[in-house]
Formats: C-alpha cells, sequence, structure tokens
C-alpha cells in the first residue's frame, strides 16, 4: 500500500469515514432503539416490584444494564493501554483497529436472539462484548489523529468526523425507525422490526468501515519488532506513563476530561431510558428526539469547530460545560405529569445536542494538541480511553446507585452536574499552546 502524506484530503475524509461506519452503533445500539427495547422487553417479565430475576438474583432492570455496561468499560479501560502499547511498538494500529471491529459489529448482530426472559443473557453478554468492540476500536481510530493530521487541521478534521459519524447514523435510524413503526411493512412486529435493526448495525459498521482500512496506514514509522514485543509494549506503555506524568498541562487536561466525561457519557447511555421509565414517554418521541439529537450535533460540532478557531479550545470548552450543567438542571425539573412534558424533551434533546459534538469533538483535537511529539500516539491515546471508561464506570455506577437508592433517575441526572462544574474549575488552571487557547 502507498503511504499517503499526512495532511492528505483524502487520508483525512478516509479517517474521519470511520465515524461514518461505526456511529451508528453509537446511536441504535447505545442511545436509541436496543436501551428501549431492553427496557420494554424486560418490563414485560418483571415481577410486581418492577425487577427481574438473573443468576437467581432480583434486580432492577436500569441498574443491572448500568452494571453490564460499566463492566464492559472495566474491560477496555484494562486492556486497552496494554495492546496499544504494543501497537506503538509492533506499528500495527490498523489491525488492532479491524479486530475491535469485527468483535463490536459481530456482537451487534447477536443482539438479534434476544427476544424473552431466557435469552436475557444474550442481552448482557453481547452488549458487553459490542461495547468492548467499539470503545476498543476507538483506541486506535483516536490514535491515527496526531499521525495524519497537522495540528491546524485537526480541529476542523476532528469536528468533520463526528459530524460523518451523526449523519450516517440517522440515515440508519431512519431506516430502523421506518421498520419498527411500520412493524416491517406489516409482515412481523415492532419487537422483530427492533431486532433486525441490530443486524443492520453490524452489517453497516463493518461493511462501511473498508473504506476507512483503504487509506489508513498500518505502520507509519516503519517499526520493526522484535520477538519479545508484548514485553517491550509493557516497557512502552510504563515509559508513555512517565512522561504523562511530566507534562503538567496535559494531565491537568485529563483530569478535567475525566471529570465532564463522567456526565456526558452516563447522559448519552442514559437518555432513552430516562425519557422512556422517567418521564414515560412513547418509544416513537423517544427516537425522534434522539434523532433530532443528532441533527443538531452536526451545526453544533461545525460552529464550535469554528468559534473554537477564534476563542481557542479551552475557552469553547467551558461554554459547552456550562450548557452541560444546564442540561441535567432542566433534566431535573422534568416530571411526566406536565403538560407538553413531550415537547419539553424535544427542547432538552436540541440543547444537548448543540453540545454533544461539540465536546466530544474538542476533546479530542484538544488532547491531540497538547500532545508532545512522539511516535507514541497509540500509547498515548489509550490513556486518554482509559480516563474516559473509568469516567464512564463511575458515572454508570453512580446512576444506578441513585437509581437503586432513590427509585427515580432525576437526582442521578442532577447530580451529575457537578462533575460538570468540577471538570470547568480545573479547566480555567490550564494555559495550553500556541494551538490551544
Amino acid at each position: 500500500m502507498t503511504l499517503i502524506k499526512k495532511g492528505n484530503k483524502g487520508l483525512l475524509n478516509a479517517w474521519a469515514f470511520y465515524d461514518w461506519a461505526n456511529s451508528v452503533y453509537s446511536l441504535v445500539i447505545s442511545t436509541a432503539v436496543f436501551p428501549i427495547y431492553y427496557s420494554t422487553l424486560t418490563s414485560s417479565f418483571s415481577d410486581v416490584n418492577g425487577d427481574i430475576s438473573f443468576l437467581g438474583v432480583l434486580w432492577n432492570p436500569t441498574t443491572l444494564y448500568d452494571y453490564t455496561l460499566s463492566f464492559s468499560f472495566l474491560i477496555v479501560a484494562f486492556i486497552s493501554p496494554i495492546l496499544s502499547g504494543i501497537a506503538d511498538y509492533v506499528g500495527n494500529k490498523l489491525k488492532f483497529l479491524k479486530f475491535f471491529c469485527v468483535l463490536g459489529s459481530i456482537s451487534v448482530m447477536c443482539l438479534f436472539f434476544f427476544k424473552d426472559e431466557s435469552t436475557l443473557w444474550v442481552a448482557l453478554l453481547f452488549t458487553t462484548t459490542a461495547s468492548v468492540g467499539f470503545w476498543g476500536s476507538i483506541v486506535f481510530y483516536n490514535a491515527y489523529l496526531p499521525e495524519i493530521a497537522y495540528p491546524e487541521q485537526q480541529d476542523n478534521v476532528s469536528a468533520k468526523g463526528f459530524i460523518y459519524g451523526y449523519t450516517g447514523s440517522i440515515i440508519l435510524m431512519i431506516i430502523s425507525l421506518i421498520l419498527i413503526e411500520t412493524s416491517v411493512f406489516g409482515l412481523l412486529d415492532k419487537a422483530y422490526g427492533s431486532r433486525i435493526t441490530f443486524v443492520l448495525v453490524g452489517l453497516w459498521w463493518l461493511g462501511f468501515a473498508q473504506i476507512a482500512y483503504r487509506r489508513l496506514p498500518n505502520n507509519v514509522y516503519n517499526h520493526k519488532p522484535k520477538k519479545d514485543y508484548i514485553w517491550r509494549g509493557f516497557r512502552e506503555l510504563k515509559k508513555v506513563f512517565h512522561e504523562l506524568v511530566r507534562y503538567e498541562q496535559l494531565k491537568r487536561f485529563l483530569i478535567s476530561f475525566f471529570l465532564f466525561s463522567v456526565g456526558v457519557q452516563t447522559i448519552v447511555l442514559m437518555a432513552g431510558i430516562f425519557g422512556s421509565e422517567e418521564l414515560g414517554l412513547p418509544s416513537f418521541n423517544l427516537i425522534l428526539t434522539i434523532m433530532l439529537v443528532q441533527i443538531v450535533a452536526i451545526v453544533g460540532a461545525f460552529v464550535f469547530s469554528r468559534l473554537s478557531n477564534k476563542l481557542g479550545n479551552i475557552t469553547t470548552l467551558k461554554l459547552t460545560l456550562v450548557i452541560w450543567a444546564v442540561v441535567c438542571f432542566i433534566a431535573f425539573s422534568l416530571d411526566k405529569n406536565q403538560e407538553n412534558i413531550d415537547i419539553y424533551f424535544y427542547i432538552l434533546g436540541g440543547v444537548l445536542g448543540f453540545v454533544l459534538g461539540a465536546t466530544q469533538s474538542l476533546a479530542r483535537s484538544t488532547y491531540s494538541k497538547l500532545l508532545p511529539d512522539t511516535e507514541d500516539h497509540a500509547t498515548y491515546f489509550s490513556f486518554y480511553d482509559v480516563t474516559e471508561k473509568t469516567a464512564i464506570v463511575l458515572g454508570m455506577f453512580v446512576f444506578g446507585f441513585l437509581v437503586a437508592i432513590t427509585n427515580s433517575m432525576q437526582w442521578s441526572v442532577l447530580f451529575l452536574a457537578i462533575f460538570f462544574f468540577l471538570a470547568l474549575l480545573v479547566l480555567f488552571t490550564i494555559k495550553g499552546n500556541k494551538f490551544v487557547r
């Protein structure tokens, strides 16, 4: 394969196109169809207290789902630094990216077989492996950014990736909505329509990923590993960790990133279930709201990427965190008995969407710009990924725990505002560099 030069438009577009491929998982599986399908199906076989039985223990369905996702993020947080250290030393990020893509896409398709209480284990097992596949691939995908784009390109390229992702996921979401609401054109039922959607997600993810693979390089620095590459991978990990600790601004950004990721990722993962169980909204309304989030997120990612060119990454991120905190307070104030609750939820979704893509895109490009001159991009980004996954574990645990003791998600959402406030305080201590202000 001919190596395409750094900064090449075709290479940047190919990298961004992997977002088009994998973001259908984020929307359909993590946020919209599967959580609502899970909530609806588990309620059909729950007891009078709303609990379900798994492994001989009674669980609140939401808490069980929270803990399952938390477990998957723990797995990613544990393995990604090790694998990325090996990948940097061996120089085969593309192979790791492909492996996790296959794991995730096949796992998503296996969710088709979750259809009743006897197959609850299918939902929990393949929810875990699909999550590991998705987030594992993201480690190596993100690590390409400083290798393919110059610092001055990274905000726009990172935003382009999210824009591609939101656009692709909206297209598949529309197809999914048609299948579900028409009961597969009147041939089956809504539940079967949801299950077919899971298969479509896996095929979309695996199929469109091939376009990105054609141009992404596999060994930018021409590393030629020796036989003991596993142990050298561990040493690479240790070396990068000690380097990272010495870079004060990078360390502070990771702390802030950890704090606001607790809020961002937990809200994204639990939005569908919150609307379904806490506000009692119909599935159709929920899916429309989540689609609205994706559409507005395209605009938000574009607007804030341009805003960051003028104000700087740190200042722009501060602005998004203030808006996130406001989202938490609005969600806390909503009640299912309010008149026009669906309209309020649409408004909330619009506000959330406007900052969702912006926050994720700016976080990725800001971290990339703060990196030292290095060849160990996968290892550095694995620490970024571990920070995010650990944050999700904490966020999901706190959310599930508060639901279990209060029997309400509203207090869980309000509590997340604290993390946005703390993240904002840490950002005020970061000075940045000529690319990050």
